[in-house]
């Protein structure tokens, strides 16, 4: 396994972080050669979490996205091909039957869209739709399963998210049995 940076990722040059400058160094590390650190600069934070190994891994398989107003990331009832983890922008989760349709999260650089796999589903319960304009990256289902099995703290890194968006969904199902208009407009 590699422990270089995806290309599709940018590397941010640390030696030049003031913060790092004025930080007060000892004797020893005052010897020895500086030598400039590099490491990834990824503004999804399930990305951000992951170690150097874990991140090349997946990396590799990244492809960057431009995230459009009301595009539709994946039909509902359709198989899943794709997970997606947003940089920036936001997504609306969306229930849609009958012709009705129900907003059940949002998804932003925190999150990532297309996760029912972890669970068995094959297929989109949502209709994940670009409410804000931004970008991601996405990664093949089969492509993640595999990296997955030999990293299975990305899989936990997920299910987190998965737990903090279920939680999400149901608060906004209580709240749009609850409140009224104005107090849910208000979230």
């Amino acid at each position: 396994m590699t422990d270089r940076v995806p290309a599709v990722l940018e590397v941010h040059d640390c030696s030049q972080d003031r913060a790092l400058k004025q930080l007060p160094r000892t004797r020893a590390e005052r010897s020895l050669p500086v030598r400039p650190a590099k490491r990834p600069l990824v503004k999804n934070v399930i990305l951000a979490r992951l170690s150097l190994q874990q991140l090349a891994a997946i990396g590799e398989c990244l492809e960057p996205v431009i995230l459009k107003e009301r595009m539709v990331l994946q039909e509902p009832k359709r198989p899943v091909e794709h997970v997606y983890f947003v940089e920036s922008g936001l997504v609306s989760l969306r229930v849609v039957a009958a012709g009705s349709m129900l907003e059940t999260a949002v998804i932003g650089y925190r999150g990532v869209v297309g996760t029912s796999f972890l669970w068995g589903g094959h297929l989109s319960a949502h209709q994940p739709v670009v409410v804000f304009p931004g970008s991601a990256h996405r990664i093949r289902i089969e492509d993640l399963r595999r990296i997955m099995n030999v990293h299975p703290e990305i899989r936990d890194h997920l299910f987190e998210h998965v737990q903090a968006l279920t939680f999400q969904c149901v608060q906004t199902g209580l709240c749009g049995v609850r409140h009224h208009r104005e107090q849910r407009l208000a979230s």
